[in-house]
C-alpha cells in the first residue's frame, strides 16, 4: 500500500470531501487522524474506516482555535507518531450576499475557519515534518480560489488566500522534503452544496460544466491521495482543478 503505516491528518473529516479522503488514505495503508467539530459524524467516519479494515482515530478540533490545533496535533503525534501526510480540508460555505451587504460576523467567521484555520494547521504540520524527515500537504481550495464568485466574495477571498499559502509554502520548503499542493474542486456533491443555493449550482453545472454533472467527493479524494503520494513527487506549490472541464 502506498501510505503503509504513515500518519495522515485530515481536517473536516466528518463528511463530504474530508470523509472520502480519510477513507481513501486508510484504504491505502495510512493511519488516519480524523478531525472535525461534529463528533457524531466523526465517529461514523472512524467506524466506516475500521469496518473496511483500516486504522483511524477521531479528534475533536476547531481549526479556528490555534491553541486547540496545536494541542490536538501534539496529542496525535504522541499517540501515533509524526504526521507525514496532511489534508487541510475543513471549511464553511457562508451566506450569500453582495459585498456591500456582507456582515462583519460572516466575514470574520469565513476568514477564521477557511484562512486562519488552514494557516494554523499548516504551521503545526510543517513544524512536525521539518523535525521528522519531511512530508506532503494538500490544501483544499476551490474554483472560487481561481475566479470571482459574485454574491459570495468572502468565500472567494478565503479560497484565493488558501492558494497563496500553498504557493508560498511550496517555495519555502521545496528543498526540505516537504511538498505543499492544493486542489480546486468545482461543483462537487457535498453537504456544502445542499446548504447553499442548490438551484444556482444546478444551473452552473448545466451551462458551464462540459461533463454536465456534479463531481463526487470520492473523485476529489482520489486526486488528493495522488498528490500526497510519491507519484506526484515533482509537484509542489501548485493546484489541480477537479471541475469536469469548467476552467477549460
Amino acid at each position: 500500500m502506498i501510505f503503509e503505516k504513515r500518519v495522515a491528518l485530515v481536517t473536516g473529516a466528518s463528511s463530504g470531501i474530508g470523509r472520502a479522503t480519510a477513507i481513501k488514505l486508510a484504504q491505502n495503508g495510512a493511519i488516519v487522524i480524523a478531525t472535525d467539530i461534529n463528533e457524531e459524524m466523526g465517529a461514523e467516519t472512524i467506524s466506516m474506516i475500521e469496518q473496511d479494515g483500516g486504522k483511524a482515530k477521531y479528534y475533536h478540533m476547531d481549526v479556528a482555535d490555534k491553541a486547540a490545533v496545536k494541542a490536538t496535533i501534539l496529542q496525535a503525534v504522541s499517540d501515533f507518531g509524526p504526521i507525514k501526510l496532511a489534508v487541510n480540508n475543513a471549511g464553511i460555505g457562508g451566506a450569500f450576499a453582495p459585498t456591500h451587504q456582507v456582515q462583519d460576523e460572516d466575514w470574520d467567521r469565513m476568514m477564521a475557519i477557511n484562512v486562519s484555520g488552514v494557516f494554523y494547521c499548516m504551521r503545526e504540520e510543517i513544524d512536525c515534518m521539518l523535525h521528522h524527515g519531511g512530508g506532503s500537504i494538500v490544501n483544499v481550495s476551490s474554483l472560487a480560489g481561481l475566479n470571482g464568485f459574485g454574491g459570495n466574495g468572502p468565500y472567494s477571498a478565503a479560497k484565493h488566500a488558501v492558494l497563496g499559502l500553498t504557493k508560498s509554502a511550496g517555495q519555502e520548503y521545496a528543498t526540505l522534503g516537504i511538498r505543499v499542493n492544493a486542489v480546486c474542486p468545482g461543483a462537487i456533491r457535498t453537504p456544502i452544496i445542499h446548504e447553499q443555493a442548490e438551484e444556482m449550482f444546478q444551473k452552473m453545472v448545466k451551462s458551464r460544466v462540459p461533463m454536465k454533472r456534479f463531481g463526487q467527493a470520492g473523485e476529489v479524494a482520489n486526486t488528493i491521495a495522488w498528490l500526497l503520494s510519491e507519484e506526484a513527487s515533482f509537484l509542489t506549490g501548485t493546484s489541480v482543478n477537479i471541475d469536469g472541464g469548467f476552467q477549460a
